[in-house]
């Protein structure tokens, strides 16, 4: 179960209670963004880049992590990943399969002696080398991201060059010829954007932190939901990004950012700011959770509360996947009633929060932003404290066609 997924599709439980709980929606937190990002210069992949701009983002992503420390030389889900090559893909001949594995072990160990051999972590050197070892070493990360992929979406692992490569001729699947294989311009990607981040904002928290107080890939302690972080930085929750759209905040990592915090019920991580760092403008955007919340218009502003209800959530049902069949949307309906806030009187309908004294009758709502968010949350059936919405539910719809031939179609009735 994964807390992306969760977040990416409307009709999880794990996003109407997020759609709920944080009832300003990504709007104010968008604009606060948009003041904070000046960027007037955005790093774009070449054309060799295609395809692979999500294994692109993730070697950069890891890459940056090395930086700041090398806990961890070899990214633990492309280990897992490297680990599966001999079980998962059934289509490959067992020799393809041996060799994807052997060389991913050559890989892992190339990758260590690297990271190690570069001191990478040390604040006594730049966070960037020479050009011909970060090539190289964008080589290595690239490679190790297809593995990734083996690990996330097996499916996919079978369509990465790595797999085709091995398939074809397993014989001849060396290491070197696994490094052969990433395009010059994902190569040349990687090593631009590490050169961006060595002059900015990044940089600078780099210096002022040392490398035991920096956790790469931070985790939760939960068996119910999947999910990891890019980087937790003395208190700071940091995730990277290597979108090309870099002057908009979409509503997803937004969420995304708070899922992470509510996560950490344990306070494992002693979360108390959470930031993106945009890997091809160089923005460096970051809120203190107080800020955080207030910005999304959370309806319960203490964070222990808040995570203890949305562990209730994740315990009581498969949060990230879409209730199937009526009883089961029927329990789930039940859980969010129970969990939904209520507002106390004086306290404003949308938010929950206090409402500002007026001295004569008791105001609904805090302020005419939640006034107008109200309209749309009712009409979702949103409001705290209000009615939990069913699920959309599928519409046939029909094509005149000659009648020995019928065309139908499922779609979904979303609210609006």
């Amino acid at each position: 179960m994964s807390l992306t997924s969760g977040i990416h599709c409307p009709r999880t439980p794990l996003r109407r209670f997020l759609d709920r709980e944080l009832s300003a929606g990504a709007t104010p937190l968008r604009k606060n963004y948009r003041a904070r990002n000046q960027s007037d210069q955005i790093l774009m992949p070449g054309p060799g880049v295609g395809t692979e701009a999500g294994n692109v983002g993730t070697a950069i992503d890891y890459r940056l992590r090395l930086a700041f420390t090398t806990a961890e030389p070899v990214d633990p889900v492309a280990r897992a990943g490297i680990l599966l090559t001999g079980t998962t893909v059934d289509s490959y001949d067992s020799d393809a399969r041996q060799r994807m594995r052997e060389v991913g072990e050559e890989l892992t160990a190339r990758l260590e002696e690297t990271v190690l051999a570069l001191q990478l972590h040390s604040r006594e050197l730049p966070m960037d080398r020479g050009q011909d070892e970060e090539e190289d070493l964008a080589r290595l990360l690239i490679a190790a991201a297809w593995y990734q992929v083996n690990y996330r979406t097996p499916v996919g692992f079978g369509y990465t060059p790595l797999a085709v490569t091995a398939r074809e001729d397993p014989d001849a699947f060396t290491l070197e010829r696994l490094l052969r294989l990433p395009h010059r311009d994902m190569v040349a990607d990687v090593v631009a954007q590490l050169y961006k981040a060595a002059d900015s904002p990044l940089q600078a928290l780099r210096d002022r932190t040392r490398p035991e107080d920096c956790t790469p890939g931070p985790t939760f302690s939960t068996h119910h939901l999947t999910a990891d972080a890019d980087l937790a930085v003395d208190g700071l929750l940091l995730d990277f990004k290597s979108t090309r759209s870099t002057r908009t905040l979409r509503q997803a990592e937004a969420w995304q950012l708070a899922g992470y915090l509510l996560l950490d019920a344990e306070d494992r991580h002693r979360i108390d700011t959470v930031g993106l760092y945009l890997t091809r403008s160089a923005t460096f955007a970051n809120w203190p959770v107080e800020e955080y919340l207030e910005l999304l218009g959370a309806c319960r502003r203490d964070l222990t509360e808040f995570r203890t209800a949305f562990t209730e959530l994740i315990e009581g049902c498969a949060s990230d996947e879409v209730p199937h069949g009526t009883e089961e949307e029927d329990r789930v309906r039940r859980l969010l009633q129970r969990l939904a806030p209520v507002a106390d009187l004086g306290h404003c309908k949308t938010c929950t929060q206090p409402c500002p004294s007026t001295g004569r009758r008791s105001r609904e709502f805090c302020s005419a932003w939640c006034r107008s968010r109200a309209q749309v949350l009712q009409r979702r059936g949103l409001l705290p404290g209000g009615q939990v919405p069913l699920l959309p539910t599928p519409r046939k719809e029909r094509l005149d066609l000659p009648d020995d031939v019928e065309i139908v179609s499922l779609t979904a009735r979303i609210p609006r």
